[in-house]
């Protein structure tokens, strides 16, 4: 069965958990961002109507598979009346799993999904701005190559950040990356980790930093100016595929991230969705 309840970015932000912030190959972009509600002609345009209203969205031509994939399932019908399950205010809505149909309450949801998962389409230029929807899968430790599922996704709610915390992220994603790099200081993270030796975790982590070959992967102005001003959640960056964002519909976000949830984050009270394809 796949997991894709618990994704591994929660604990990309704790400093004893950081191997799991780990960094995709991506393709390189000088370009500056494009806002919410930025649309252009000839993009493809999806509507998620809510009770809580309507929310439409732009699919990137930058991830070809994941809009394909998208596209079709939409047109399926595949998506009505499944549930947004997994809620969490100033972070994102997550939806997608068919298990959530009529699904009762209180039933843990976010394990289900299609038989199939989809490459990665990681772009630096498609980064996790308020108002993104990007794609869940399941964890780096199952999952190497960063694939997929093949239905369930989560939309940016996120929050903005001043200067100093996006500074301590770069060193806590360079870190991440230096460890998930070199197998050996890997198997030795994960050892602390595992029995819980917090201190012999710290000190690893102050003997990487004074490595010759240790550098702090700096995030680009573009991106500061954006995660300082919309907002986000910029430590997912080139770990799930972002695919598209919204162009109508940023306050229904807000709405949904608001509801009350039980201890699973699903919500007390159903949130349904229907998908459609409005313009192709």
């Amino acid at each position: 069965m796949k997991t894709f309840k618990k994704f591994v970015f929660f604990t990309a932000i704790a400093l004893f958990s950081i191997s799991a912030c780990q960094s995709g190959n991506s393709n390189k972009s000088t370009g500056t961002p494009s806002g919410i509600g930025n649309k252009t002609t000839g993009d493809t345009l999806i509507l998620i109507e809510t009770p809580y209203g309507n929310m439409k969205i732009k699919l990137y031509g930058q991830t070809p598979k994941h809009k394909a994939n998208f596209i079709k399932l939409a047109k399926e019908g595949y998506y009505n009346d499944l549930l947004f399950h997994r809620v969490i205010n100033q972070f994102m809505i997550q939806g997608g799993d068919p298990d959530s149909k009529n699904a009762p309450s209180g039933k843990m949801l976010g394990n289900g999904g299609p038989d199939y998962e989809i490459d990665a389409e990681f772009n630096d230029s498609l980064f996790h701005k308020k108002g993104v929807i990007a794609a869940a899968r399941e964890g780096d430790n199952v999952n190497p190559l960063k694939k997929s599922s093949g239905s369930q996704f989560y939309i940016v709610q996120g929050r903005i950040f001043t200067d100093e915390e996006l500074d301590i992220l770069e060193e806590k994603s360079s870190i991440g990356n230096y460890i998930s790099s070199h197998p050996e200081i890997n198997k030795e993270a994960t050892n602390y980790r595992m029995t819980g030796n917090k201190p012999a975790f710290d000190k690893l982590i102050e003997d990487i930093k004074k490595k010759d070959d240790f550098k702090i992967t700096k995030i680009p102005t573009y991106k500061r100016t954006v995660y300082k001003t919309i907002g986000g959640t910029p430590h997912l960056d080139n770990n799930y595929t972002v695919f598209g964002e919204l162009v109508e519909g940023t306050e229904v976000i807000d709405k949904i991230a608001a509801v009350k949830t039980d201890k699973n984050d699903r919500p007390v009270k159903d949130v349904k969705m229907i998908i459609k394809v409005i313009v192709e």
